[in-house]
């Protein structure tokens, strides 16, 4: 079966020619069909776009002009992707209706390299949220236990993945909507330093802390779509003027040598005891294979709960002001006024955990409480990034658990607070601007995947690459499929 192949074994057999892109493809919309009424991990899927994008990469890799290693490998996108001549929706109802008049630069990239897009991905309305359940469209259900979360916001991303109805997607990461779901769907998951990929055409959540990243089954996966989505964008002002490295020149070099460092800060009280065991167990391996592991101190991560939740919705409320039913999207009906017509669009197109977070976020820069909330927020979250600065004088990077539980119950009522604690270990990456990577490290007696957390240098993702694969190679999770899409 094709679609039990990795991305890298199904290039090196489309580079050969022993497999055609239209093959590939026709067997992972078979692998939609079949899985798709257990998980509900696509919101649309594009069968004609993307036969023709096959048929397209076998005419390439006919005549010899095949682009690289993406080309004929289908993909999929979360829905915060423009895509062009694509309905893009954000997991929101206010957006229901809008066809994208142009490609997200990240998704130009993907189609520059030949992949074949298979199709848009659930998540999280505006990606506000760790279970997916905030999607206007429904919840995904996890692959490994159809009852439970495959977190979020990226759930779609990282349940397609797992289930293989698609060989890796892109994911968006504000506060750990890459590295969490990863984590509970048993996949790997890397949000790249802030300005390594661009943002241009990714819908906003939070212009400060939003990234794009790359999911799939392996570590060499990721590498591979990383490299083709990475590099400056001069549409996009906040990426980075900088050279990409070749992220997979380094995947077999090992650890010996280096140093990580274990922040005591990252292991909880309340920390599910299945979890803490699996990371202390990785932390053993990275040992054996010649790291040294020392103990670190990052005292301001008590903080970041807070200050993200306090700089992610005044950022939200600033952002999602442009949906009012005037521009593009839903409009109400009948409304005998301008303000009556955006009071009642946003009333209806937005879900409340969307307006939950614009009226926080509202809060914070009003008049009055902007310094008392917002400014000291912001003084917090230098105090976080010179807390990494240290750190990396004295290690190479940092390992800690991806999330402080397996994935928990869908439907499972707990106040929003307890629910925002799930990022806890994955907040501190973002406000900061540094790379993070999970990679699958274990399974609990349930046979729920559990993830660990590299944290690297600013620009380091080779660096965390490297990690990860040296683990990965000793503790390969990556055959094993989900027993309920089996």
């Amino acid at each position: 079966m094709i679609w039990r192949m990795t991305l890298g074994e199904l290039s090196a057999q489309l580079a050969s020619r022993a497999v055609s892109a239209r093959e590939a493809t026709l067997q992972q919309l078979e692998r939609i069909d079949a899985v798709e009424p257990k998980i509900h991990a696509f919101l649309r899927v594009d069968r004609e776009g993307a036969l023709a994008m096959a048929d397209a990469a076998d005419a390439r890799i006919q005549a010899g002009r095949r682009r690289g290693p993406l080309d004929g490998v289908p993909l999929a996108l979360k829905d915060a992707f423009n895509q062009l001549g694509t309905e893009t929706t954000a997991g929101s109802k206010i957006l229901r209706g809008y066809v994208s008049p142009y490609d997200a630069t990240a998704v130009a990239r993907l189609k520059d390299a030949g992949a074949v897009l298979l199709g848009k991905l659930n998540m999280d309305e505006f990606a506000m949220g760790s279970s997916t359940e905030h999607s206007a469209f429904g919840p995904t259900h996890n692959p490994w236990d159809l009852s439970r979360t495959p977190g979020g916001s990226s759930g779609g991303s990282s349940a397609a993945v797992a289930a293989r109805a698609c060989f890796g997607a892109l994911g968006t990461d504000t506060g750990g909507s890459i590295r969490q779901p990863a984590s509970h769907c048993g996949v790997v998951g890397l949000k790249p330093t802030y300005g390594r990929v661009s943002r241009y055409g990714v819908v906003a959540y939070a212009s400060s802390l939003d990234q794009v990243g790359p999911l799939a089954r392996t570590v060499a996966d990721c590498a591979l779509i990383l490299q083709a989505i990475a590099g400056p964008d001069p549409r996009d002002a906040t990426s980075a003027a900088r050279a990409v490295p070749d992220f997979g020149a380094g995947l077999n070099q090992g650890v010996a040598g280096l140093t990580l460092g274990v922040p005591s800060e990252y292991f909880v009280p309340g920390m599910d005891p299945e979890v803490e065991r699996a990371v202390r167990a990785a932390v053993e391996t990275y040992e054996a294979l010649g790291a040294r592991v020392v103990p670190v101190s990052l005292p301001h991560t008590r903080y970041a709960l807070s200050c993200y939740y306090l700089l992610a919705t005044a950022e939200a409320s600033s952002n999602l002001a442009r949906y009012d039913g005037v521009k593009f999207g839903q409009r109400a009906a009948g409304a005998q006024s301008v303000g009556e017509m955006v009071a009642r669009t946003r009333a209806e197109g937005f879900g409340p955990e969307v307006k939950r977070r614009i009226v926080l976020g509202t809060y914070a820069l009003s008049a009055g409480y902007y310094d008392a909330y917002t400014l000291r927020a912001q003084k917090v979250r230098t105090l976080i990034r010179r807390d990494f600065d240290q750190v990396f004088e004295r290690v190479d990077a940092l390992l800690t658990p991806t999330a402080p539980t397996p994935a928990f119950l869908l439907g499972e009522r707990a106040p929003p607070l307890q629910r925002y604690l799930g990022d806890v270990f994955t907040l501190s990456c973002n406000l900061a601007g540094i790379p993070g990577l999970s990679v699958p490290c274990g399974f609990t007696h349930a046979g729920l995947p559990v993830g660990m957390q590299l944290l690297g240098k600013p620009w380091d993702e080779a660096g965390l690459l490297r990690l990860a694969a040296a683990y990965e190679r000793e503790n390969d999770l990556s055959a094993r499929i989900p027993g309920a899409v089996a």
